[in-house]
C-alpha cells in the first residue's frame, strides 16, 4: 500500500512539471506575437520551437522519471518481502496463541469435571451425614425412653423389697411373740420358716446369655424361653420351660421389655399370657436401626396359675450380650 501511494505521487510530480514547461513556452511565444505583429511566418517558428521544447521536455521527464519508478519497484520488492516475513511471523504468533488458548480451554473444562465431581462427593456427603444423625437420634430418644422404664421398674422393685422386709420384720416379731408365750414344735416352727420363705418371690431373666440372636418372624404365636437368669429367689421361674408359676396366692407385678431391628413392614412384639390368657402386649414397628417396647401388668393369682411371654405372630425379637429383651416378675404382697 505504501508503496503504490509513493509510485502515484512521483507520476503526479512528473506530469505537473512537463505541463508547467510547456505552459511556460507557450505564454513568452504569446507575449511574443502580441509585442512584434509578425505575420504567419513568425507563428510558425514560434509552433516549431514549442514542439522541440516540449519533445526535449518529455525526454527529459522519461529520463529523470525512469530511474525513480525502477528505486520504487525496488524499495516495493524489500517491502513485500519484509511484510510476507512479518505475516509468516504473525501467522506464527497466531498459531501459538490458539495452541495455548486450547490448552487453556481443556484445562479450564478439567478442572470444571473436577469441580462438579466434589461437588457432587460433598452431597453425598452430606446425604449419609444426615442420614446417620437421624438414625443416632432416633436410638438415643429410644435408649432414654427405655432408661425412664427401667428406672421406674427400679423404683417399684425397691419399693417390693421394702414391703418384704416389712413383712418379714412383722413376721419375725410375731414368732418372737408366739415363741415367748407358746412352746412351739421342732416341725411347727420349721414350717413357720418354710411359709415366710414362700413370701419371697422375685425373678428376672434376659432372652439370651450370650452372642447375638434373633428370634421369628413365625406364622403363629411362639413360648419364648428366657434362659439368662439375673435373680430367681423362690425358684418360681423355670428357665428350661419359660413358665412362671406362683407358689402362693397374691398380687405379683409383670414387666416385658422387648428389642428388635428396625424394619418397615415387620414389628417386635411380645404378649404376656395368664393361664392361656391373653393379658398385654409389647409393640413396635418403626423404619429405623433399632426399635423397643415395653409394657407390664399387676396380677392377683392363685397357686398353680402359670404367667409366661409368646412372640406375636409375625414379628420379631433380637437379643444380645447387652441384655435388651427382658422379662420379670415379683411378688408383691400375699393374699
Amino acid at each position: 500500500m505504501k508503496t503504490s501511494e509513493a509510485l502515484l505521487v512521483l507520476l503526479c510530480c512528473c506530469l505537473a512539471e512537463t505541463q508547467l514547461r510547456g505552459e511556460t513556452i507557450s505564454e513568452n511565444d504569446i507575449t511574443h506575437q502580441g509585442h512584434s505583429g509578425e505575420a504567419e511566418n513568425r507563428e510558425n517558428e514560434v509552433m516549431a520551437a514549442a514542439q522541440r521544447t516540449e519533445a526535449a521536455a518529455t525526454a527529459s521527464t522519461q529520463q529523470t522519471c525512469q530511474p525513480d519508478i525502477h528505486t520504487v519497484l525496488r524499495e516495493m520488492s524489500a517491502l513485500m518481502a519484509e511484510q510476507r516475513v512479518e505475516l509468516r511471523y504473525t501467522k506464527a504468533q497466531m498459531e501459538a496463541i490458539e495452541t495455548r488458548l486450547r490448552a487453556s480451554e481443556n484445562k479450564a473444562e478439567a478442572m470444571e469435571n473436577r469441580l462438579r465431581a466434589s461437588e457432587n462427593n460433598a452431597e453425598a456427603m452430606e446425604t449419609r451425614l444426615t442420614e446417620r444423625l437421624a438414625a443416632s437420634e432416633k436410638k438415643t430418644e429410644g435408649m432414654e425412653t427405655r432408661l425412664i422404664a427401667s428406672e421406674k421398674t427400679v423404683e417399684e422393685q425397691r419399693a417390693v423389697i421394702k414391703e418384704l422386709k416389712e413383712e418379714q420384720e412383722e413376721q419375725a416379731a410375731a414368732v418372737r411373740a408366739v415363741g415367748g408365750s407358746v412352746n412351739l414344735t421342732g416341725s411347727q416352727v420349721q414350717e413357720l420358716r418354710w411359709e415366710i420363705e414362700e413370701r419371697k418371690v422375685s425373678f428376672s431373666a434376659s432372652l439370651v446369655a450370650s452372642g447375638d440372636v434373633t428370634k421369628g418372624p413365625f406364622n403363629a404365636a411362639t413360648p419364648l424361653v428366657y434362659k439368662h437368669i439375673f435373680i430367681n429367689i423362690g425358684n418360681a421361674y423355670n428357665p428350661n420351660t419359660g413358665v412362671f408359676t406362683a407358689p402362693v396366692r397374691g398380687v405379683y407385678h409383670f414387666n416385658v421389655f422387648v428389642f428388635g431391628n428396625g424394619h418397615g413392614s415387620r414389628a417386635s412384639g411380645v404378649s404376656l399370657h395368664k393361664n392361656g390368657e391373653h393379658i398385654v402386649l409389647a409393640y413396635t414397628v418403626q423404619n429405623t436401626a433399632h426399635m423397643a417396647a415395653s409394657n407390664g401388668a399387676s396380677l392377683l393369682l392363685e397357686v398353680g396359675d402359670v404367667v409366661y411371654l409368646k412372640l406375636w405372630h409375625g414379628a420379631w425379637v433380637r437379643d444380645t450380650y447387652n441384655h435388651h429383651t427382658t422379662f420379670s416378675g415379683h411378688l408383691l404382697f400375699p393374699m
